[in-house]
């Protein structure tokens, strides 16, 4: 069941045209993958989907509402919870007071992420970048939303917590969406929708299985 779609959306940034008529569905719950380089459009098919940009065509579409004109932060209320590429932590707050502004209790990030509970007292900005986003991806664990979002969700991060990551959100019973430069090799074995922009437009669609196969389908839907 999609929860959550593009439609025919397009994006100016000044003169420049960043998405030109990109349709793409997340289902939910499911996993939904976007891929591209920088300058590709994902980011800001990722921020479109927040209500951080605004459209200057088509449509964001939420359980079947044009929510086009909805702002950010009501989306927020409505269980909409973005991770960004960059600050995507509060730096002047310790690990528990930002841990603390999900959920009271931080026993769920903690189990997701032990490697934090030691840290509790830290400030943010204190941490390596891949703890930073330990604590950036463990609040969206913690808060129970309808719909995550979440930029580079690994960065910086080692091997292994890079595929315990891609584990935690694949799990969630939520609508998840995730950017990414390339499609990570912890997700090609899992159930998930991947589209591929170019220079904001959409030239795969289809199963993480699909990609990089011979006579794949450009802008398949």
């Amino acid at each position: 069941m999609t929860l959550l779609s593009l439609r025919h959306a397009r994006v100016r940034y000044g003169p420049l045209e960043a998405l030109h008529g990109v349709t793409l569905a997340a289902p939910g719950p499911g996993l939904t993958v976007l891929l591209g380089r920088n300058g590709s459009g994902r980011t800001t098919a990722l921020h479109a989907l927040a209500g951080i940009v605004p459209l200057s065509g088509g449509a964001v579409v939420w359980d079947g509402v044009d929510v086009t004109g909805v702002p950010a932060y009501e989306r927020a209320r409505r269980g909409l919870c973005l991770v960004p590429e960059r600050r995507a932590v509060f730096g002047s707050l310790t690990v528990r007071e930002n841990l603390a502004l999900a959920s009271p209790d931080p026993a769920a990030a903690l189990d997701a992420y032990p490697r934090l509970r030691p840290l509790l007292e830290r400030r943010a900005d204190t941490l390596s970048g891949g703890e930073q986003r330990m604590l950036a991806v463990s609040r969206a664990l913690a808060a129970r939303a309808r719909v995550v979002l979440v930029d580079e969700p690994v960065q910086g991060m080692s091997p292994p917590v890079a595929a315990r990551t891609y584990a935690l959100l694949a799990a969630l019973d939520a609508c998840v969406v995730v950017a990414e430069q390339r499609l990570p090799s912890a997700l090609r074995d899992r159930p998930a929708v991947v589209y591929e922009l170019r220079r904001g437009a959409v030239v795969f669609a289809g199963e993480a299985g699909e990609l990089g196969l011979p006579g794949r389908s450009a802008g398949r839907a």
